[in-house]
């Protein structure tokens, strides 16, 4: 039995049996009354993967993935593992998957059920996966349900002090009576757990990263989240030496290329912590994706309204004029054409049209072989998936259920999860909290983002509990200036070039790519070009790490 987590059993009787012999037994209750099902009944943060005495296989993990779970089928029995590299070391061991790493150069990140491994499988957020009498079949135990209250039919001032409590009783139940705890970057979510956490625990440790580059340093809006609430407040400042010492462990310690650059400083968060004594941090990731918070959220509204113009006007004026003839060219009419360009382009691919990978051109960077061996319009038949999953809802909850999967499960609660792990130190979400996230979906839509105000209702439920000063900021977090150090300082740029000379022999990346990268590219827009460095430098060092050869994949 895999079981990691904090289940919450809804159904009385399981948990009675989780109280009186534990979660592993709920569990085995659950799937012996229920079956294929049993995660239905089920809240909380889990993954969890068992075998019945029938033989039958169970894997399920919650709503957003909040901990990992994969699988493998060999010679007709399922394997089961917390980590895909444990799956991949069974005999006969599995090879890196070509597609696998054109996923994580488009995405970042390997979207689940793809593994970096041929034939090893990752569990996606709020799956099942039951194997029976040879058959095995993976399917959502839940989705999300939008209920789209008419515009103004639901008074916000009716609804703060209910959101309140909900957000103080999933704070208090992430709480596990060691030593209260936070991240905190000076943001909107991690300022409200830091918060909460204070008002139901007294004296509150919160920790944060600041960054000596200008556009990166949030420390300022952490220490007035810090003196608001009276926090006993700990700072520490990256520096790329800590780049050079961090990554080879960062990379490696992943089951897997993990490209969300906000992981070394979250690893440094949480590593002050750990020598602070903490065993468990607090962190605020979910409060964008539920209520609204992201700038393409307001971005693609805008191109949304592109639809409500008669389509008569669109394709018989608008269109020809702008787009098919060079008058669409002229300095003042090149905005108009823009925006008709990408506002034809259909959701979700239009949330992708400034892909990195793309942007560059897939032909410069990548070399012809690697590009023959991959379906590189499979990242759009993924993302078209889990687009059309929550047809019928509005815009804004579309690209919200939409981030659940690709932003959260796959990309943020990894990083957090991952970095604390690497630390010694447990992580909690209590924006995940079930009752928190259902009282989102019940939330209409214009409150969430209202004329293009973002997070809307979520910032006036908390004026008064916040600073005003943290309600108006903008949005950044713990950023990473990678790029801006990898341009300027000689050691950090000597330890970069040095992982993509290497990452030029595997046949991936073009080796007459990686001198402009570098040389050229990167110092005239280090914020831009030092991303793709970034997810370059640990690419190679996931596959030193694994111990891949120099000169392959396999």
């Amino acid at each position: 039995m895999v079981l990691v987590g904090s289940p919450r059993f809804r159904d009385s009787t399981l948990r009675d049996v989780a109280s009186a012999h534990g979660d592993a037994a709920a569990w085995q209750a659950a799937v012996d009354r229920l079956g294929r099902n049993a995660a239905m009944s089920v809240d909380g943060e889990f993954a969890v993967g068992l075998a019945d005495a029938r033989g039958r296989v169970f894997l399920a993990v919650d709503r957003f993935a909040s901990h990992g779970l994969c699988w493998r089928m060999i010679d007709g029995k399922v394997h089961w593992s917390e980590r895909a590299d444990e799956l991949a070391a069974l005999a006969p061991r599995a090879d890196v998957d070509p597609q696998a790493v054109y996923d994580y150069l488009y995405f970042h990140v390997i979207p689940s059920p793809r593994t970096i491994y041929r034939g090893v499988h990752r569990v996606p957020a709020g799956h099942t996966l039951w194997f029976d009498q040879g058959q095995c079949s993976l399917f959502p135990h839940w989705r999300p349900e939008f209920t789209e209250p008419r515009a103004g039919a639901i008074s916000a001032s009716g609804l703060d002090a209910r959101f309140r409590d909900l957000l103080s009783q999933a704070v208090g139940r992430s709480l596990d009576g060691s030593k209260p705890a936070c991240f905190l970057s000076g943001g909107t979510d991690s300022s409200t757990v830091a918060g909460m956490a204070t008002r139901l625990a007294g004296r509150v440790s919160t920790y944060s990263i600041g960054f000596a580059a200008d556009g990166y340093d949030e420390m300022a809006y952490a220490r007035i989240a810090a003196r608001h609430f009276g926090t006993d407040h700990h700072e520490y400042y990256v520096t790329p030496e800590d780049l050079i010492g961090s990554i080879p462990d960062v990379a490696r310690h992943y089951d897997q290329p993990f490209g969300n650059s906000s992981v070394l400083p979250a690893f440094c968060c949480a590593r002050m912590a750990a020598q602070d004594g903490v065993t468990r941090l607090l962190a605020g990731d979910g409060g964008d994706e539920f209520f609204g918070g992201n700038t393409r959220y307001a971005k693609q509204q805008v191109f949304g309204f592109y639809d409500a113009v008669p389509g008569l006007l669109r394709r018989g004026v608008l269109e020809p004029l702008l787009v098919g003839s060079p008058v669409g060219a002229l300095p003042l009419l090149k905005k108009g054409r823009s925006y008709i360009e990408q506002a034809r382009v259909p959701m979700p691919a239009r949330m992708h049209t400034y892909n990195l990978l793309e942007r560059v051109g897939v032909e410069r960077v990548l070399t012809p072989d690697f590009i023959a061996a991959v379906t590189m319009p499979d990242t759009a038949r993924q993302q078209g998936e889990v687009w059309g999953e929550s047809e019928g809802a509005s815009l804004i909850n579309r690209m919200l259920a939409y981030d659940w999967r690709y932003t959260l499960a796959e990309c943020d609660l990894p990083k957090v999860r991952g970095s604390t792990a690497l630390a010694g130190v447990a992580a909690a979400f209590p924006m995940l909290d079930a009752d928190l996230v259902d009282f989102s979906l019940r939330l209409p839509s214009d409150m969430k983002v209202r004329r293009l105000q973002l997070r809307w209702f979520f910032k006036q439920a908390l004026r008064g509990f916040l600073p005003d000063e943290i309600i108006t900021k903008k949005k950044q977090g713990f950023g990473l200036p990678f790029g801006v150090w990898a341009a300027s300082h000689p050691g950090l740029n000597r330890f970069a070039a040095d992982a993509l000379a290497t990452l030029a022999e595997r046949g991936i990346v073009r080796p007459d790519f990686i001198r402009p990268l570098i040389e050229d590219m990167l110092p005239s827009h280090p914020g831009y070009y030092g991303e793709l460095v970034w997810i370059l430098v640990m690419l190679e060092h996931w596959f030193r790490g694994e111990g891949v050869g120099a000169n392959g994949l396999t």
